[in-house]
């Protein structure tokens, strides 16, 4: 059952895509995804640049803790462990920054976010998630989330990252494991993540409270909230 639903909101995203077919801005050739290589606005970049809160939590591995709820019907708390029991995949894909610049062909391995989902097994009312991590900014004390639709985190690129480039995640990019969203902005994409709620109404996350855009469409310019 939980199968088909994961399946049914994978045909409708691709109905989505489909209907709004119009190519989006950038410039270069077509990426993995049909899209220009480089997006509007975009710079590229060799060099991977760091942007945080001013914060850069140092977290063990073997202290590292993922806890997954909500609208679930198996809420669960993965240690490292168990995370690394999971299907590991390795995937190639861009990151786009919204402050202008693109690093591309990052080489990646860690666990596809379709697969937790498979795992914990939304009900029927969850469309949204709300991904929290480690880091706080040091002025209001808020911690960071980012908001998802559920839709848009079931992308097959959409993972659980641990490893770039052949070595482990570095801490200022948000390791031991951060998400990544390739066809979104990266702030889409929490670092330091360790928790994931799956819910029934969309919450913004730290940035969307303070005008970044909801949706974050890269190649549709779309960096703030209009």
């Amino acid at each position: 059952m939980v199968e088909r639903r994961l399946s049914f909101l994978r045909r409708h995203r691709e109905k989505q895509q489909h209907a709004d077919q119009a190519p989006g801005q950038g410039n270069g050739p077509e990426n993995r995804h049909g899209q220009p290589q480089t997006p509007v606005g975009q710079h590229l970049v060799k060099n991977w640049p760091v942007l945080d809160l001013g914060v850069q939590p140092d977290i063990a591995r073997k202290d590292w803790l993922l806890r997954i709820d909500g609208l679930v019907e198996n809420p669960i708390t993965l240690d490292w462990d168990a995370f690394l029991a999971l299907p590991q995949v390795e995937d190639a894909s861009d990151f786009h920054c919204v402050t202008t610049w693109s690093r591309l062909d990052n080489q990646w391995k860690g666990v596809r976010f379709l697969d937790i989902a498979a795992l914990v097994r939304p009900t029927e009312d969850a469309r949204f998630l709300l991904c929290t991590g480690s880091d706080a900014d040091p002025m209001s004390q808020e911690v960071y989330t980012a908001n998802l639709s559920l839709i848009d985190a079931l992308e097959e690129d959409v993972l659980l990252v641990h490893t770039w480039n052949g070595e482990a995640l570095p801490r200022e990019h948000g390791g031991p494991v951060r998400m990544i969203t390739p066809k979104l902005y990266a702030w889409k994409g929490t670092k330091w993540i360790n928790r994931i709620s799956f819910l029934k109404d969309d919450q913004l996350g730290f940035w969307e409270k303070r005008g970044y855009s909801n949706s974050a469409d890269p190649w549709r310019n779309d960096r703030y909230s209009s």
